[in-house]
This record gives C-alpha cells, structure tokens and sequence, in this order.
C-alpha cells in the first residue's frame, strides 16, 4: 500500500479562508486603481506651428440675451453651418453660435438666402407651423416666421453652451456675475 502525505492544518477552513480573503483583496486593488486611473480626465493640448490652441467663453448680459433675437435681410455668409431643417419652401440652416440662416427653396435651381434670423447661441432649432423653437444660449424662443418677431421666451430651460471636446481648464466662478456664455471662441496663444 502506498502512503500519500496529506497537508494537515489545525484549521484547514480558516486558512483556505485567508488565502481567499487575500485574492478577493489584491482583485480589489487592481479594480480600484484601474478605475482610478481611468477615470482621470487626461488633457493633452493640441499644438500647430502657431502655437497652442484654446478656447475662450464668450459671455452676454441676461438683459442683452433677451433682447438679441431678431431678423435682419439679406443674405450672410455661411462659415460654421450645424443643423438643416426643411420647411417647404424654406430651408433653415443653423449658423453655430450665431443663429439661423433663411433661404427660400421655392426654385430647387436658384435658391435665395433671404435673411438670417441673429440669435446668439443658437445650436438647435425646429418647425411646427409657422413658428421656429430655437434655443438662445440657455432659454428657448418662439419665433413667428410670418411677423419675423419672437413671440416667446422660456427661460434657463437649456444648460449653457458646452466646452469643446478635451477642454477641461474652463472654471465656472471666474465668470462676471449675471453673464450667460453664448459661445466659445478658439483662440493661439503664441508660444
């Protein structure tokens, strides 16, 4: 007959317990500092041969914010164009930060930009009848497409415009009391 040794401890559960408990506690640490470094907001500016770029909030009174939406004719220059919306004849183009542009599409062929309805902020907008919802930097306006004139206001519905991607220097009490941001601006700083 063969005689195999068997391992023999007083407390055969307590150990098998604390090898356990060691595992779960080294899994744990793994876990904790993954998380950790993970979660860390990591900026890395961009450089050009410029410089670096950042950007800078621009602000406006509460009582200019109120004030700021209105139509002006003619044509303007389409340089940072977001959303489209299709209102027969109409197309509206959002004009980033700025507004929305009016061109009248009553001839597919020869489309005519007839004016630019200003509101500083603007980044979304829609149609329902002949009223235009767009926001104005934080609130949301109604704006009568017949009369060209605002025809509603609820206020501080919308958040203020976000950063962009990767900016994370941006500290919200160094603002001017009462300011609202209604854009953000990309500035070089020379090195």
């Amino acid at each position: 007959m063969s005689h195999q040794t068997q391992r023999f401890s007083i407390f055969p559960s307590y150990h098998h317990e604390l090898k356990s408990q060691a595992y779960e506690e080294n899994i744990f640490v793994i876990i904790r500092v993954t998380v950790v470094f993970t979660a860390c907001p990591y900026y890395e500016p961009y450089y050009n041969d410029r410089g670096r770029e950042t950007h800078k909030p621009m602000y406006m009174s509460r009582e200019n914010l109120e004030h700021s939406v209105h139509y002006v004719s003619g044509k303007r220059e389409m340089i940072q164009t977001g959303k489209i919306y299709y209102r027969h004849p109409y197309i509206f183009v959002n004009e980033r930060y700025k507004g929305v542009h009016v061109i009248n599409n009553a001839d597919p062929h020869l489309p005519v930009n007839e004016g630019f309805i200003l509101a500083p902020g603007c980044i979304d907008m829609a149609v329902k009848g002949n009223i235009l919802y767009l926001d104005n930097a934080v609130d949301l306006v109604s704006f009568d497409l017949v009369s060209k004139q605002v025809t509603d206001r609820i206020r501080n519905v919308f958040p203020e415009p976000l950063p962009p991607e990767d900016f994370f220097s941006y500290r919200k009490e160094v603002r001017p009391a009462g300011w609202i941001i209604v854009e953000w601006v990309k500035l070089n700083i020379d090195e």
